[in-house]
């Protein structure tokens, strides 16, 4: 009986010795990820990555909407693209990206269990973080209720003539997504109003100055700059979640089909994917004030409202026009905003 008690002490001595093995340890090579992301969410998840997947290099390349399209323009030419994974600003690009061939259909069990947003049924693309396009202002210098309370105002009221700003959808994925929407509900009438109106096209961090000093009394703006300016710097500046529905845009992960990705690493691309949705994922998502994806998630952004309750008055975007219209609705843009 001793020796058999010593025996299962060394057992328990040598079984608590051995360090716990990450999750994904047995996931090993190099995956390289395009991603539209702020700097501070890629370098958050940069660093949960490498606890994540010890075994694996994951080398993050940032670029806006605009640059990362246009870079992949060019790389599309050679018939192979500089990364393995996509994480861009809204689905419409993941649509035009399925339709080239140059996706890989990971099928994920129980996708629609799980989801709360769209997702490609066949595989080539899942939500994995949602940008919110809402408007802003500054209650320290106006008053709520003498400003609009919907986008169609905001285009629309004469008394706000120079003094609104908002994104260039030229460069910005997500405000693509949102006049788009915009002109989908409104006609190209709303653009016209909004060059009437005299509308700033600019970043999103100029408009929010222009808020603080009075220049602009009221921005279209994405909701998670907003909170990240009151939590990190204090700021008053407020959100205005429009009466004529809130823009939820639904940023995409993709996996580039193995012949045609940088590295060929199908199966650390899927490692990834799953990790991204997953909880643990989804914590950075939060983080970086954005909302998450997963079906029965009640966390929201730091000062934000009820996801569940944002879905419902979301305005939606026809994802299908964004894309195969995207030309037309860009020269729209241009020649009745900003000419």
């Amino acid at each position: 009986m001793k020796k058999l008690l010593v025996a299962l002490v060394c057992l328990m001595m040598i079984s608590t010795a051995i360090p716990a093995l990450a999750v994904n340890e047995d996931v090993s090579g190099k995956v390289t990820i395009y991603t539209s992301m702020y700097q501070f969410v890629i370098d958050m998840m940069s660093e949960a990555v490498k606890t994540e997947f010890p075994n694996l290099e994951v080398e993050f390349f940032y670029g806006g909407t605009g640059a990362l399209q246009t870079k992949l323009t060019g790389e599309m030419e050679t018939g192979v693209l500089g990364c393995d994974m996509m994480l861009v600003a809204e689905p419409a690009y993941s649509l035009e990206l399925k339709e080239g061939g140059w996706l890989y259909p990971y099928v994920i069990d129980g996708a629609s269990e799980k989801l709360r947003f769209p997702y490609d049924e066949e595989g080539y693309w899942y939500p994995v973080r949602v940008c919110n396009m809402v408007l802003a202002y500054n209650p320290e210098l106006n008053s709520a209720d003498t400003l609009p309370a919907s986008f169609y105002d905001f285009a629309f009221d004469k008394s706000l003539k120079g003094q609104i700003s908002m994104g260039n959808p030229l460069t910005s994925g997500t405000t693509m997504a949102a006049v788009a929407a915009l002109s989908d509900k409104y006609g190209y009438e709303y653009f016209t109003a909004l060059g009437e109106n005299g509308v700033m096209i600019e970043s999103g961090s100029t408009a929010l100055a222009k808020l603080q000093t009075g220049e602009c009394k009221v921005i279209m703006i994405l909701e998670e700059s907003v909170l990240k300016i009151r939590k990190e710097e204090g700021s008053k500046i407020a959100c205005i979640y429009p009466t004529d529905g809130n823009i939820m845009i639904p940023s995409t992960v993709m996996t580039v089909a193995e012949e045609r990705s940088l590295n060929a690493n199908i199966e650390a691309c899927e490692a990834i994917t799953d990790w991204l949705l997953s909880d643990a994922g989804q914590k950075f998502v939060l983080e970086g004030y954005m909302h998450a994806v997963a079906k029965g998630m009640t966390e929201v952004p730091f000062d934000s409202i009820d996801t569940d309750g944002l879905i419902a008055t979301d305005m939606g975007v026809d994802w299908v026009r964004c894309y195969t219209m995207r030309e037309e609705i860009r020269t729209q843009f241009q020649e009745r905003v900003t000419q």
